[in-house]
């Protein structure tokens, strides 16, 4: 990663803030030129968003192991006072050739807070993941309730291969986003429809925080270790369906800001 020097306390800021933690990358080594700053991560082996697109639909079992280390890295940072704000499935890479363990990829958009209070006033998101708190109100939100929405997008999008919300007009977007109606896909446990539901709720004060999601009972009953065969790699990665929806926003995934008032 190439940043700006004058950057620098910004970019290197979470880091020192944040104790390692086995599911967020942390950068090997830090080089400082006259102009710009360099951050060297470890090389991944994809990505979650690449995965989902690939596979589509994740085994639940499967798709509980990866989103538990989501999570736990969610949890970690919320815990010791940073909010990521920009999570998406695209930010969780795979940190070993077999795809079994994630790592956040970097705290880049990460904001530091400065006491318990998480309220934040920019509306720095993705636009497939943005919660509705986010587009309805021009008051403050609070960030780890929005890094929680982002989480229930994630686990909806490994569950049903398509975002709860889609719309080729950001306008119609952010309207059914801020409706908050989402069909599950049939086939899903109750416990897995449960989970999503805690995490999508319109109310941010009555979905689970990040740590209270590794309680529950779907990942759970679902964390017994599993480790796919190359066989099962290899032939995923031949196969690239037609997910509807994930292509779709793709372009808009590398948007930093929502446009919410323009």
């Amino acid at each position: 990663q190439v940043y700006p020097v004058c950057e620098s306390l910004k970019v290197l800021e979470p880091y020192s803030r944040l104790p390692p933690h086995k599911h967020v990358a942390r950068p090997v080594e830090v080089l400082a030129g006259p102009h710009h700053l360099y951050a060297v991560f470890p090389r991944p082996h994809g990505d979650m968003h690449s995965l989902v697109r690939r596979r589509r639909r994740l085994p639940e079992p499967e798709a509980a192991r990866l989103f538990c280390q989501m999570a736990a890295a969610v949890a970690h940072c919320h815990q010791h006072g940073l909010v990521l704000r920009d999570l998406k499935l695209r930010r969780f890479v795979f940190a070993d050739c077999e795809r079994t363990k994630l790592v956040l990829e970097n705290l880049e958009d990460a904001c530091v807070l400065t006491g318990p209070d998480d309220s934040l006033w920019d509306k720095h998101a993705c636009p497939a993941y943005v919660g509705p708190e986010i587009l309805s109100s021009r008051a403050s939100y609070s960030g780890r309730a929005a890094d929680v929405w982002s989480l229930g997008v994630a686990l909806f999008t490994m569950l049903a291969g398509h975002y709860p919300f889609q719309d080729s007009e950001p306008a119609l977007l952010f309207g059914k986003i801020r409706r908050g109606t989402y069909a599950l896909p049939r086939g899903l446990s109750a416990r897995a429809r449960c989970l999503v539901r805690c995490l999508l709720r319109r109310e941010p004060a009555e979905r689970l925080t990040a740590s209270g999601i590794l309680l529950h009972p779907w990942l759970r009953e679902n964390l017994t270790p599993s480790v796919p065969s190359r066989a099962h790699l290899w032939e995923a990665d031949q196969v690239v369906p037609e997910g509807p929806g994930l292509e779709e926003v793709e372009a808009e995934e590398g948007e930093r800001e929502v446009g919410l008032y323009g």
